[in-house]
């Protein structure tokens, strides 16, 4: 049996490692031990503290946009006095601003079956709604694009949101 040269090679590529790193060939004594242990104990517990804090980061978050959708659903549901409840709602998530837009049908039916109203919705909840700054309407069954948009209002209008005149059958008046 010719043992020694698996061991040699075996040995061989441990040495590319630190030394830190690589398995002991003998035991560590008690007192080498204790002195390895304050820097692991140290590391986790940073560690730790690194991931509590991104959790709880992440938790505050989700809680804080959580709480704004659901202001602005009732914020569409007052605008427009319709309590429906498939509403579509598009954040704003390159800007990383509180811009929403929230869209749900004029009459009631299926989303996407009738006119819709789309309200843009900023700012901070007050009283549980934010503040409408404009809008728009949108034909039945086309995509939230700006040739599909008509009658803006508010901040859609003065950003030039639209670029579709009033199709036939829209509703005759929008939101002010």
């Amino acid at each position: 049996m010719n043992v020694a040269p698996v061991d040699e090679k075996r040995r061989s590529g441990w040495e590319r490692l630190p030394e830190w790193l690589r398995p002991l060939e003998r035991e560590r004594s008690r007192k080498e031990t204790r002195h390895l242990r304050v820097p692991e104990a140290a590391v986790l517990i940073v560690v730790g503290l690194l991931l509590t804090v991104a959790t709880v980061n992440d938790v505050v978050l989700q809680t804080r946009v959580n709480h704004r959708l659901s202001a602005d659903l009732l914020t569409w549901r007052r605008v427009t006095g319709h309590y429906y409840h498939n509403i579509s709602i598009e954040q704003d998530l390159t800007g990383h601003s509180t811009r929403d837009v929230l869209c749900g049908n004029t009459s009631p039916g299926a989303p996407g079956e009738r006119f819709q109203v789309c309200l843009i919705i900023t700012g901070p909840v007050v009283r549980g709604v934010r503040a409408a700054r404009g809008g728009y309407y949108l034909s039945p069954y086309v995509a939230n694009l700006r040739e599909n948009r008509y009658a803006c209002f508010g901040s859609a209008e003065s950003a030039q949101l639209c670029g579709l005149r009033n199709p036939s059958g829209a509703p005759d008046t929008p939101l002010r």
